[in-house]
């Protein structure tokens, strides 16, 4: 069911960084905007307000381009460079995160590992599939007791001769239900952590789907549950193994989430915005109190701040010279902001900036698991203490 509302989004570029970007870039970032007016935000309340994941966007997102990007076009990605990447998941969040979500991790945490450190044949079979949307994908690295410790996992796979047993289960992981090709990552008998390539319809492996959320609701989340799973010896990524694999995998699909929370600040600022110049009280409209003018002035300075942030972090990845500290710091920053803003564009609504009418609590709700996943705030921020004094505060 279509809802009333009206996309009128209008992007904010205070310090006209489009002058920074390609006509390519700015062509990319339009036919993705366009396509989220279209396709998401008309819908996107009632998916959110029914739980519902919408499984026809899947085969849409591969049509526009938006699973692996940056990934060869010989293997059906697109190509771009990364600050095209971070474009299209700032429109794609802009529209709704647990979208994004869907983008992202079929990009960056399915994709990415298979090209990066899968063989040829590997390549060659999922990602055109995967790029196309025709197969859905997800990553499976949390456990229901290792969530910010992942190297203490405990799923774990041994060599039988001829396949490996995969035994073991993983939490939170998006697209989950939905999956076709599953990218695992479990121990060997030497405790070495490696990827494994896990296949819808493999005996005694499936996907129970999370219920209850009040976050992400459009997107899909389950488990993966694996009972002496047969897992075919060329099914293993035979390119990288030990933590530092997933963790690169993470790394790019930080990035994206750093454009893509900014996406839904943008979204959140631009409705109070405009609600401001149109809801009157004591005969003239809130825009023109000097609490409401402070709120808006403060959303736009963090807003280009992490734009400015975002695109420098974008042009190091293409230099080679993003580190994962650098990432986090992105990550950090623009989560927190994107929530803060979200929550001050909501006061500015007022009674209405609780309901589906306008964006603000959607984005608030799902925001609250982006805060979380691939990294928590706290966590990211250990992250960073660890890089300024050389003392890690994990442990």
């Amino acid at each position: 069911m279509k809802s009333n509302f009206t996309d009128e989004f209008e992007s904010p570029d205070f310090y006209q960084l489009d002058d920074l970007l390609t006509e390519e870039h700015r062509m990319i970032r339009g036919s993705v905007r366009d396509f989220v007016k279209k396709e998401i935000t008309p819908n996107i309340e009632d998916w959110a307000e029914r739980n519902h994941f919408e499984y026809s966007m899947v085969k849409k997102f591969g049509d526009i381009g938006a699973f692996g990007p940056t990934i060869p076009t010989q293997y059906g990605g697109g190509g771009m460079d990364y600050i095209s990447y971070g474009l299209i998941m700032q429109e794609i969040e802009r529209g709704d995160s647990g979208m994004r979500s869907t983008a992202s991790v079929q990009g960056s945490l399915v994709m990415y590992p298979i090209y990066k450190f899968g063989s040829e044949e590997q390549r060659m079979k999922y990602l055109p599939k995967l790029a196309s949307g025709d197969w859905l994908g997800c990553f499976g690295l949390t456990e229901p007791d290792h969530g910010s410790n992942p190297s203490g996992m405990v799923t774990n796979f041994k060599d039988m001769g001829d396949h490996y047993l995969l035994n073991g289960a993983k939490m939170w992981i998006s697209n989950a239900p939905k999956a076709d090709v599953a990218v695992v990552w479990a121990k060997n008998e030497e405790g070495r952590i490696h990827g494994l390539i896990v296949e819808r319809g493999m005996e005694g492996f499936s996907t129970p789907e999370t219920h209850g959320k009040w976050s992400l609701r459009a997107s899909c989340t389950g488990e993966l549950v694996f009972d002496n799973v047969k897992i075919p010896k060329e099914n293993l990524l035979p390119n990288k193994s030990g933590l530092g694999a997933p963790m690169m995998c993470l790394d790019s699909a930080r990035y994206g989430i750093a454009w893509g929370a900014i996406g839904a600040a943008m979204d959140c600022y631009d409705s109070a915005r405009r609600y401001s110049l149109e809801r009157i009280q004591f005969d003239k409209p809130i825009g023109s109190f000097q609490l409401i003018q402070k709120k808006l002035s403060e959303m736009l300075t963090e807003i280009t701040k992490a734009q400015l942030l975002n695109w420098k972090l974008g042009k190091m990845f293409e230099d080679g010279k993003a580190t994962t500290p650098m990432i986090s710091m992105a990550k950090r920053n623009a989560v927190a902001t994107a929530l803060d803003i979200a929550r001050e564009a909501r006061q500015i609504h007022g009674g209405m900036g609780i309901t589906g009418e306008y964006p603000m609590m959607r984005h608030m709700m799902n925001l609250e698991s982006v805060v979380t996943y691939e990294g928590t705030h706290d966590i990211h921020l250990l992250i960073l203490g660890q890089e300024i004094t050389g003392i890690p505060a994990f442990k």
